[in-house]
């Protein structure tokens, strides 16, 4: 599993008016979570062994709870501050 990292000290709470990577519009008030992937490791995210995107058990459920974790546990440290 490559490495995830989020920027605790970067998270914000903002309004933000975006496009979704399905296409929908979200216009809210929101966390925002600076998600670090690092570019030696962006390779193997992209990989076709790691991630399929029509493939409905893609990623396997470890690295789907190893990337979960990394964003809910950053939001939860937020959300107690």
């Amino acid at each position: 599993m490559p490495a995830i990292h989020v920027d605790q000290s970067q998270i914000t709470v903002s309004d933000v008016s975006i496009e979704d990577t399905d296409g929908s519009h979200i216009d809210t008030e929101a966390f925002i979570i600076p998600v670090v992937i690092p570019l030696s490791e962006m390779g193997t995210y992209l990989d076709p062994a790691f991630y399929d995107p029509d493939a409905s058990a893609s990623p396997t459920a470890a690295d789907s709870r190893k990337i979960a974790r990394a964003v809910l546990d950053a939001l939860k440290k937020a959300a107690e501050e």
